[in-house]
């Protein structure tokens, strides 16, 4: 047997939905498949879906419904006729170098005189300070323009009037109840602001501002907006879909320097790339700048005028990322050892571990520890929080990551007497407070962790689009799957379910037989299937048995050929039950032909238990798998091992006997076994 990982969320659908696909499919001439995803979607009309399928720069919005952007434009232009020096002001991260670099092109565009600053990540920290402001006003600068950051600086605003600096206020994030009475303010997400789309990256209000600017959409630095927009995991809808799409097609047909440089540094090919690899090759090496040594690095590769420059600061940059994966996996070891520790500590003392991981060290790199967190709730799926401990002052710089259903900003509220300051949304936060609170911080965590999440929200979820069949797995399908790129957050790769589908083979590949592959279905119905780290299922999985799935499909090339393939994600397996039920004692007779054997491969272990004490096969599986639960035997790498001293239980607490029990006496109206 094997047990699903995750909670598997099936989207409804509806006899409307399939009407609603049905016309699409008619309309716009795309297969049954990609018509279903764009229903499930939201797309479910002609002109949303073909508006999602094909808008382009015509479906801009127009950036003047965008409030206070009139202010800001009057401003600059004023700065540009009165020969005024103006600074972009920015942030560390991808989005707000994404977005600092926009603006250089565009002020370099108007001939403005300008320069840009941004602040050192462990020495300044995130966001307008009075010193910078300062060292503006010395530097002779009448403005600054703010972009990823500014809409909670109030009193930096009213700092830097006094120093004879004016400031425009762009950003995305969620305004406070006080606004900075800037000469400007430009935010979708401004109470009173009329704009149609909120969810515009810090990089996408930069790239509204540069159009208003220059009277016509910039689209030429859309490869930048896409970058920004994707590291900061905005929803690619929208505006966000079409700087996106833009984007990636300016990489791959026309790049600029440095995307050329940081792409050959990453080993990307830009002709074949995607939303993934801007996420995953491009988005990490231009954040290693800010984490580990200065953001400007990354704001000179993508301003770069000559290849040289470009490719020499990709290298930084690459080896910068290389140094930041290193201390990552340093510190994801010791936090992991911190962690089971804490795990054994419990465990000794007969108490519950604590509900929310939170570890910390002297000396972790504060730069990181969000990746850290992110790292350990994947690994655990706990609410996770991970603090770098300054040794001299013994002050604590925290980042936290959430699993659904804990409102960690809620709960960092309710523990706000133990912290200096706190800040963020309910799956990520930060934090900063002294190491003699952490024992509290933890404690109080836990507990509410405990009240606010019921058994269910331990489980991860896996949401999953439609119900899919073999038939639907066509090249020609999953070719036109593309339709519906670029994935990301509020557009993910479509998962699909397909149950009871028959393995026509299965086997584990790769060093140390880690991956599963399999084959379902025949013919021109067949089916590649790809677990990575699943390897250890193929012992269990047996060809022609019937097992329900959910994955993403792809397309797989290889060696000139291409045939269409499933990445597995999830996958579930309940043996045929057998025609009899298995009585206690013959449970108890196969365990002793076990302990007789001690050690033996799994593969043809049932078969031969099954001779031995004159059972069907189906039986001795079913005992194998309960055996497997209650400690009696483990199952691993192909070969089964007897536990010497295991502990004695009862059959009847075994999840697996009572399931299976349950199906039995479901499908045959039998009562219980002697």
């Amino acid at each position: 047997m094997i047990t699903r990982k995750t909670r598997w969320l099936l989207a409804e659908w509806t006899e409307s939905s399939e009407n609603k696909a049905r016309r699409l499919c008619e309309e716009l001439g795309v297969p049954p498949l990609v018509g279903k995803l764009l229903v499930q979607r939201g797309y479910e009309d002609i002109t949303s879906a073909s508006r999602f399928l094909n808008g382009g720069m015509e479906d801009l919005h127009d950036p003047y419904l965008l409030l206070g952007m009139d202010a800001a434009v009057n401003r600059i232009r004023s700065a540009l006729e009165q020969g005024e020096k103006v600074r972009i002001y920015g942030d560390y991260d991808a989005d707000g170098v994404s977005s600092t670099s926009l603006l250089c092109h565009a002020f370099q565009t108007l001939g403005l005189d300008y320069d840009y600053y941004i602040p050192h990540r462990a020495l300044e920290g995130y966001g307008l300070n009075n010193a910078a402001i300062q060292l503006a006003a010395d530097q002779g600068v009448t403005l600054i323009v703010t972009v990823d950051t500014g809409i909670s600086a109030y009193e930096e605003v009213e700092y830097a009037k006094t120093c004879g600096v004016d400031i425009v206020v762009t950003d995305h994030h969620e305004p406070p109840e006080r606004i900075p009475h800037a000469a400007a303010v430009v935010n979708p997400k401004q109470e009173q602001c009329p704009y149609p789309f909120k969810g515009l990256a810090g990089v996408g209000v930069a790239f509204k501002l540069a159009t208003a600017l220059l009277e016509r959409p910039p689209m030429e630095w859309t490869d930048i907006v896409s970058l920004g927009t994707v590291a900061d995991l905005m929803p690619l809808k929208d505006e966000n879909r079409i700087f996106v799409r833009s984007g990636l097609e300016r990489m791959r047909l026309e790049p600029s320097i440095g995307f050329r440089a940081l792409a050959e540094a990453a080993g990307l090919e830009l002709e074949g790339i995607t939303s993934t690899g801007i996420a995953f090759g491009m988005a990490p090496r231009i954040n290693a700048a800010g984490r580990l040594d200065h953001a400007k690095r990354a704001v000179e590769l993508l301003t770069a005028a000559d290849y040289d420059s470009a490719i020499l600061g990709a290298i930084g940059l690459d080896s910068l990322n290389k140094e930041r994966q290193r201390i990552v996996d340093e510190m994801v070891k010791e936090a992991d050892m911190q962690w089971l520790g804490k795990r054994g500590a419990a465990e000794a003392a007969g108490t519950e571990e604590p509900s929310v991981i939170l570890v910390a060290g002297v000396g972790w790199n504060v730069g990181v520890i969000g990746i850290v967190a992110s790292k350990l709730l994947e690994r655990y799926y706990k609410p996770v929080v991970v603090l770098g401990i300054d040794a001299e002052s013994g002050m604590s710089k925290g980042s936290a990551r959430s699993i659904e259903g804990f409102d960690l900003h809620a709960a960092l509220t309710a523990c706000e007497s133990l912290l200096d300051h706190y800040g963020g949304h309910q799956a990520a936060a930060g934090m900063s407070l002294h190491r003699d609170k952490l024992d509290d911080l933890e404690e109080r965590l836990s507990s509410l962790a405990k009240t606010w999440l019921s058994e269910e929200d331990w489980i991860p979820r896996s949401l999953i689009d439609l119900r899919s069949s073999l038939q639907d797995a066509t090249l020609e399908t999953i070719s036109q799957l593309a339709l519906l790129e670029p994935f990301g957050v509020g557009n993910p790769s479509p998962r699909l379910l397909f149950e009871g589908t028959r393995v026509a083979d299965r086997r584990a590949i790769g060093k140390e037989s880690k991956h599963l592959k399999m084959s379902l279905g025949s013919g021109r119905t067949g089916l590649d299937v790809i677990g990575f780290g699943m390897g250890v299922m193929s012992g269990t999985l047996e060809p022609g048995c019937l097992i329900d799935l959910i994955g993403e499909l792809s397309i797989n090339e290889w060696n000139g050929q291409r045939k269409p393939q499933l990445m597995l994600q999830d996958l579930h397996y309940e043996r045929e039950l057998p025609d009899v039920f298995p009585a206690r004692e013959q449970f108890g007779a196969v365990y002793q032909q076990l302990r007789k054997i001690s050690r033996a491969q799994e593969r043809g272990l049932a078969e031969k238990l099954a001779a031995l004490c004159s059972l069907t096969v189906p039986s001795v599986r079913l005992m194998l798998d309960v055996f497997e639960e209650l400690g009696f035997i483990e199952i691993g790498g192909g070969t089964v091992n007897v536990a010497v001293s295991p502990v004695k239980r009862e059959l009847s607490s075994s999840s697996r006997y009572q399931a299976a029990l349950s199906r039995y006496q479901g499908a045959s109206g039998a009562n219980s076994p002697a």
